[in-house]
């Protein structure tokens, strides 16, 4: 879809509960409102009042820093009030249930609610609980649908075009939330995805996603264009490290390393965080000028500034 066609868009979604509830043209419009929001970041005074009177929750029940700062960021940056609740400071300790503690939230008269849970499916019952737009910032191994936004952001920063570029998404796919988010978006915009990684932390919900799978980090560097490494989701794994046999020869095998850079000098590196140093990659991987990591911080920030924008009911391209 051309931009003068973006222009004209008409974005009918109340909530962002995953990608699998957006069409491709929607990501589109996203992708695009979120250029303009990433040129606000860049000037002096980085802020815009488009969400001034506009009430925002943040409700968190697992730890997180970089997903939690970066709405609080947007959302302060675009003029709105903002609530953090943090499920071990509340009364969700005294027995309370989710039910209870969003409609009590619900009725200081809110407009918004961010969600992390550790139960998949929970922003889906938020939306049955309460009148306010619902973002899903991760529930469960299930979605993460802000993330993969901003990492196919980040991607089309190089790649302006998404068709048919190839994505390699390795590590820990079976515990991943970014991974089914990432997976779903890409292949909505016509890329190629390959996921790789030990046959242990395979899924096989993987074969339902239209995705080739390896088990070959080699062959997968040379096929890709971008690299993204995932982390092993510890506390997630029943058992701790028994689907393989230690870190350090997860490292060997799965980690990308600076020879796999010398060797395949045309993919970018990518990370959602938070990175393990000298298990997902070599530290000098992460510093180096193949890796976008950074960027995609950066990045995450313009894009939850473009999803509030829009789930707050604004209609129109700034």
């Amino acid at each position: 879809m051309s931009k003068e066609k973006l222009t004209d868009y008409e974005f009918n979604q109340k909530h962002l509960l995953g990608l699998a509830d957006y069409s491709a043209d929607d990501l589109r419009y996203v992708l695009e409102q979120a250029k303009t929001f990433r040129e606000v970041l860049d000037r002096p005074v980085p802020k815009v009042p488009t969400l001034r009177d506009k009430t925002i929750v943040n409700l968190f029940y697992e730890n997180s820093t970089r997903t939690r700062l970066s709405f609080e960021l947007a959302q302060k940056r675009m003029g709105a009030d903002v609530v953090n609740f943090s499920a071990g400071t509340s009364s969700a300790k005294k027995g309370e249930s989710l039910k209870d503690t969003i409609q009590n939230i619900s009725s200081m008269k809110i407009d918004m609610v961010v969600s992390r849970h550790e139960s998949p499916g929970v922003p889906h019952f938020l939306t049955r609980c309460v009148d306010a737009a619902i973002i899903n910032a991760g529930d469960g191994a299930h979605e993460h649908p802000t993330q993969a936004l901003l990492d196919i952001f980040t991607m089309q920063q190089i790649y302006p075009e998404m068709k048919g570029k190839k994505v390699a998404i390795i590590g820990d796919i079976s515990h991943s939330r970014v991974v089914r988010s990432n997976i779903i978006g890409l292949k909505k915009l016509g890329a190629d995805v390959v996921v790789c990684g030990p046959k242990s932390l395979m899924p096989v919900f993987v074969e339902t996603m239209d995705v080739d799978v390896s088990y070959d980090i080699d062959e997968t560097l040379a096929w890709c264009d971008i690299a993204m490494a995932l982390r092993i989701q510890m506390e997630r794994i029943t058992g701790g490290t028994d689907l393989f046999p230690s870190l350090r020869e997860y490292h060997e095998t799965f980690g990308i390393k600076m020879s796999h850079l010398e060797k395949y000098p045309n993919f970018t590196v990518m990370h959602p965080g938070p990175i393990n140093r000298g298990v997902e990659m070599e530290s000098l991987v992460a510093d180096s000028d193949r890796a976008v990591i950074l960027n995609q911080v950066t990045n995450g920030v313009a894009v939850r500034m473009a999803i509030l924008y829009l789930l707050s009911g604004g209609s129109r391209m700034l």
